[in-house]
């Protein structure tokens, strides 16, 4: 009935169209009413209909117009136009990650907008996330997740430009995180230290459909342990994978992040140094191994030139270059393969 009334007399056949197009049932297809659908394809409906595709397409023009117009009559639902953290961390990383794997430019771009405003807006000055922003104001303490997920976006950011800086803020993210979230028993609380007073501090394990804040750190802290071989960061990422066993145990489908975690952590992650100029076609082509074929539980870092010290990647400390080409150390637990310098090379390092 309310799709029919709005189509007036004065629309041929309106209402036997809209009924045959869009999948009307005098039963509904959802709790008694109908969703608007379309089953089958423009010439196949035409026939029925005995119309052209051209005129069919005309008058759903118009139908669609009248019907348009019935619902604008309606209460609009709510806007829900906040931004938050911990979702636009998610969007960032996959932006982040998808642009190296499919060379789009405009994702690196769209990845590098979005990171400028979490760390320029949602960011203290005492390196704090907040936890949502809406009409110019950035607001409330960061949760566990909020966390997590910017650390992911910045490690992919890292991963995908080399840019020293998006590392070192997802390593002072996370030390803020083992300061003013951890439990003393394992994992992590969902709140800060600093957070608003609760009745119980709360303290989430299982995923949902989304990661939880404990599993989603897990796995980052995990990912910062590759990168600097400090215990600081797998202690606690153990030490939260230790007390959910039994969850993993009984219901695997209830922590899917936590089994990545765990996986990480029982067959380790490869380490990958490179040595080289990016912009150089033997660096592309040594990228391009990591970033052409899918590699579970890597890692990579890059220095431009040869370090001969410590470098603030401890992963890049003292690496060099190999007769003078770009070179590559695949490592694990920092314990490394000979350098090699050949896309054939790496790759079967990297497939032993």
């Amino acid at each position: 009935r309310e799709v029919l009334e709005p189509l007036a007399d004065d629309l041929p056949n309106a209402a036997d169209i809209a009924i045959r197009y869009y999948g009307l049932t005098p039963g509904g297809n959802f709790e008694g009413s109908n969703i608007l659908h379309v089953p089958d394809d423009m010439d196949i409906a035409a026939a029925d209909l005995g119309l052209s595709a051209e005129d069919l397409q005309s008058a759903l023009s118009q139908i669609n117009d009248r019907l348009y117009a019935a619902r604008a009559m309606r209460v609009h639902p709510g806007l829900d136009d906040k931004i938050l953290t911990a979702w636009n961390g998610m969007m960032l990383a996959s932006l982040a990650e998808a642009a190296r794997v499919l060379g789009r430019e405009d994702y690196l771009v769209a990845a590098e907008r979005a990171a400028d405003f979490l760390t320029g807006t949602m960011l203290t000055s005492g390196n704090r996330l907040l936890r949502t922003y809406n009409q110019g104001q950035a607001r409330l303490n960061g949760y566990l997740e909020d966390y997590a997920h910017v650390i992911d976006a910045l490690l992919e950011m890292y991963q995908s430009t080399y840019l020293e800086k998006w590392f070192v803020l997802a390593r002072d993210l996370a030390d803020e995180v083992l300061v003013h979230f951890a439990a003393e028993d394992g994992g992590f609380f969902d709140t800060s230290d600093d957070h608003d007073a609760l009745i119980v501090r709360p303290r989430t394990l299982q995923d949902g459909a989304t990661a939880s804040g404990n599993s989603a750190m897990a796995s980052q802290l995990l990912r910062l342990a590759a990168y600097t071989g400090d215990a600081r960061y797998e202690a606690p990422a153990r030490s939260f994978l230790r007390m959910v066993v039994p969850l993993m145990q009984q219901y695997p489908q209830a922590i899917g992040e936590g089994l990545n975690a765990a996986d990480m952590l029982v067959n380790g992650i490869a380490e990958v140094a490179i040595v080289g100029n990016p912009v150089q076609d033997a660096t592309k082509a040594l990228l391009k191994v990591v970033r052409d074929d899918y590699y579970p539980n890597v890692i990579t870092a890059l220095a431009r030139n040869p370090v001969d010290g410590d470098d603030t990647i401890p992963l890049l400390s003292y690496r060099t270059m190999r007769d003078g080409q770009p070179t590559v150390y695949v490592c694990r637990n920092f314990v490394c393969q000979m350098p090699v310098t050949s896309p054939e090379e790496m790759t079967q390092l990297l497939e032993s």
